[in-house]
């Protein structure tokens, strides 16, 4: 069955004042899915993720016209209804006003209640805000969004989605607040067709912090949790703007291509900063006092992890194991135990309020070592990052205990942690997520380094950033550093990269094996 709710009254347009970005985004999924076109035709395939995320047959979708000048003519309530009705949901129903008094009565709200989908049509934005910002109106479309309902637009529907929102303005924008379904991003829409990359470039530059999504024609982003997935037949665009000693950036993604939230807004976020990473400058790679085993993954020896225990105390010391999510933790602390540990606890959320609360880490205070496991790196910075937890991982160290890790459990205990990208591991330098722990500063290590063929990646990086000493170190290998020397163990070899240094030959990295050892401050082997 079809439903229609439609008021047909005026107001005038509220004040829109600017707002800013966060300056330190956290790790937070969206509640519900977005679905962001950027004018034109709406891609089918974009059209049936809405209806599929609405719910399809049961979905009970509520069509917003209020940014078109034709939204009190009733004749065309049938055009903004078709596109929705031909998919035969449970109900449709238009919801219009252009008094911001009637958008504060509890009865004109009423359809939004069991709603499952929002879409807004297109038209001028303005119109959407003068109507619902601060009212009763879009506190519910928040709480529909908030208990896990879609909320989709197109154009003029599109630039409402985010906190700051383009109002209007050829070549230079006026801005003011959106809705802000989307934290942290700007949307700009009919991006190539009408050549708006100067327009956004411009916001974003006046707003440090934000990132730009621009939209061509015929395109949607759809973003669900942490993904943002492009379709259509032209392009979608993220753009950071300058900052960090790095140029103005535009990713651009055709049909089935990915962006993810948190590395956009942490790159932006970052790039804003008063203290933006990388330095120019980094520590010495030294570690006072404790010591560091670094793993290259894909296996160990007995040798790597009887010095592991020493370090600890002893195989009968407390060991606290880290695994990248909760699925690993058995198998790591199972890893630990099967060469001998005998006191092995795990230590896993993804709540970071949670990893700031003393009582949780707690048992960190009587950790002899702390054992970082492997899988992908980025998930221990969403986790862990800045928190107590890594606060009391330095403290292990600091009065002399050891921290160890095997692939992502060694990457991310460098100051600059390669492929830390969220979506895959072959950016080496992932905006965003390039910022390990630093349990060894100045450098930046690799793993599963000659196995993978890896040698070229780091060239690469070292030649991005040369203020960095870099490490990479194979299979079955490892690094044991205490002070700044750093010795090798394992079956395998590890190299070392440093920039200043002239080689002879046609590798541009010192090898070192099993016994060898090297001076990480002074970047020279030790003989």
């Amino acid at each position: 069955m079809t439903h229609r709710f439609a008021w047909f009254v005026f107001a005038f347009f509220i004040t829109i004042v600017p707002v800013r970005a966060a300056a330190l985004p956290e790790p937070a999924e969206l509640p519900g899915p977005l679905v962001i076109a950027g004018g034109g035709k709406l891609p089918e395939a974009a059209r049936a993720e809405f209806f599929k995320l609405a719910g399809q047959e049961k979905a009970r979708i509520i069509v917003v016209p209020t940014a078109s000048a034709d939204a009190d003519e009733v004749k065309q309530q049938d055009a903004f209804l078709k596109s929705w009705q031909e998919l035969k949901p449970e109900s449709v129903v238009i919801l219009h006003t252009r008094d911001s008094k009637t958008a504060n009565d509890p009865t004109f709200i009423k359809p939004l209640e069991d709603a499952t989908a929002i879409w807004f049509s297109g038209g001028d934005q303005t119109k959407l805000l003068a109507a619902y910002r601060g009212t009763l109106t879009e506190k519910a479309f928040h709480k529909l969004h908030q208990r896990g309902g879609v909320i989709g637009g197109t154009s003029a529907g599109a630039a409402v989605m985010s906190d700051l929102m383009i109002e209007s303005g050829t070549d230079v924008a006026k801005t003011g607040p959106g809705f802000g379904f989307l934290p942290g991003f700007v949307v700009d829409q009919h991006f190539v067709a009408r050549n708006r990359r100067p327009r956004l470039e411009g916001v974003l530059a006046a707003n440090p912090g934000y990132v730009g999504l621009g939209i061509d024609e015929g395109t949607a982003v759809v973003i669900n949790k942490r993904t943002l997935r492009v379709y259509g037949d032209s392009s979608a665009a993220a753009l950071l703007g300058a900052g960090a000693g790095k140029k103005p950036l535009a990713e651009v993604n055709k049909t089935g291509g990915l962006f993810d939230l948190y590395q956009l807004r942490r790159a932006a976020a970052n790039r804003a900063s008063a203290d933006a990473f990388p330095p120019a400058k980094p520590r010495d790679p030294e570690v006072p006092k404790g010591a560091l085993v670094i793993v290259g993954g894909g296996g160990t020896t007995p040798a790597i992890m009887n010095t592991f225990f020493e370090k600890a105390g002893g195989k009968d010391a407390l060991i606290v194991a880290i695994p990248v999510d909760e699925a690993s933790g058995p198998g790591d602390a199972g890893y630990l135990r099967r060469y001998g540990a005998t006191n092995v606890k795990v230590l896993f959320t993804k709540d970071r309020k949670l990893a700031d609360d003393p009582a949780f880490s707690e048992v960190l205070t009587k950790a002899g070592g702390v054992w970082f496991g492997g899988g992908r790196q980025w998930r221990f910075v969403d986790s862990f990052e800045g928190t107590l937890v890594q606060k009391r991982c330095q403290e292990v160290l600091a009065r002399g205990g050891v921290i160890g890790g095997s692939s992502a459990g060694a990457s991310i205990q460098s100051e600059f942690m390669p492929r830390g990208h969220p979506l895959g591991n072959t950016v080496m330098a992932a905006e965003g997520y390039e910022r390990g722990f630093g349990f060894l500063p100045g450098c930046a290590v690799d793993q599963h380094f000659f196995a993978r063929k890896r040698t070229g990646d780091m060239t690469g990086l070292m030649a991005k950033y040369p203020q960095y000493l870099g490490i990479g170190i194979d299979e079955a290998t490892a690094i044991v550093v205490t002070g700044h020397t750093a010795e090798v163990l394992g079956k395998s070899k590890v190299g070392f990269y440093d920039t200043r240094a002239k080689l002879d030959g046609d590798k541009d990295y010192v090898e070192l094996v099993e016994g060898e050892k090297y001076d990480l401050k002074m970047r020279q082997k030790l003989k």
